[in-house]
């Protein structure tokens, strides 16, 4: 049995990124300023951001038979374990297309249809690996096996941190049972109003500890981050650097975040650390290029007078 401080339990996906001054139309295309391809994954990337800052990982979750090769080779390289990935004879069917801003460093997802079929089944999952961890990070994909991976945890007296992405609108009924079972809730921009109704983003963070989490995080980009719990609530600023391109900030945060739980830190530090992490992340293009070694974090956060405790 592998000696993991953390699984994950989602989605990788092989990420073509383009970086552009303006999007192409069907009457004409668009000179690029950047190329990579690049793993990439809620989940899959939080792991690699974890193992590269330190901590021992493992990855669940399914890969093609062909182009693959790329995404599974992207998180070995990084020493994330891989014992437990499944293997579907098909081709890889978790590609995204990466439309990235050249002067903001927003960028535009276009995923290949059919992304999410063919999950991690309850059955393929292994019980004694995932417990063997002291936290299990989850993004909602493979629901039915994150249930049950959820459940095992809690069982286990372990932590499950999940990944709720920016929402646009209310969150169903799947995601409240799944949050029920959860201890950290990282959400991006309109998760908390979407699931609370409460647009203030300590109001919001507040009631989704009705929904089961014992933190709540809200992410907000720029805007920094929104931490609550039932004793506690602070705004972490956003870092400022050079952008290049946001696409995985947040799931690097929620690998960060992680590492900062397993160091013993305070929350308030915690945050700190994944923001700085999230931002230096963002100097390069693609989600794990810029991810930081975890020295280069603390001396980004030491030359600016912030102390880890």
């Amino acid at each position: 049995m592998a000696d993991l401080q953390v699984v994950g339990l989602g989605v990788a996906t092989l990420d073509v990124l383009l970086r552009m001054r303006e999007m192409p139309t069907w009457r004409g295309g668009t000179p690029l300023s950047g190329f990579r391809l690049d793993g990439g994954g809620l989940v899959a990337t939080a792991m690699a951001a974890a193992a590269r800052l330190g901590a021992r990982a493992g990855y669940i979750g399914t890969a093609g038979n062909d182009a693959a090769k790329i995404k599974i080779r992207s998180l070995a390289d990084e020493g994330v374990d891989l014992s437990r990935l499944v293997i579907r004879d098909r081709p890889e069917n978790q590609v995204v297309a990466v439309c990235v801003d050249e002067v903001t460093g927003e960028r535009v997802f276009c995923g290949l249809h059919g992304l999410a079929e063919n999950p991690v089944q309850p059955d393929e999952l292994d019980r004694d690996y995932i417990v063997s961890a002291d936290y299990l990070h989850l993004d909602g994909f493979h629901y039915a096996a994150a249930l049950h991976a959820a459940r095992w945890m809690r069982e286990a007296g372990k932590t499950v941190v999940l990944d709720a992405g920016a929402t646009r609108g209310t969150v169903g009924a799947a995601t409240r049972k799944l949050l029920e079972l959860v201890d950290v809730l990282i959400c991006g921009s309109g998760f908390a109003p979407g699931l609370t109704g409460k647009n203030d983003p300590f109001e919001a963070g507040r009631a989704a500890l009705d929904a089961g989490p014992r933190i709540v995080v809200q992410t907000e980009g720029a805007a920094g981050s929104f931490t609550t719990t039932a004793d506690d609530h602070f705004h972490t600023p956003a870092f400022t650097v050079d952008v290049i391109d946001t696409t995985g900030a947040g799931d690097v945060f929620h690998g960060a975040y992680i590492v900062g739980m397993l160091q013993g830190w305070s929350l308030r530090c915690i945050a700190q650390f994944s923001s700085a992490v999230a931002a230096l992340k963002c100097t390069r293009l693609g989600g794990r290029a810029g991810i930081p070694r975890f020295s280069e974090v603390m001396a980004f956060l030491d030359e600016r007078g912030i102390k880890m405790s």
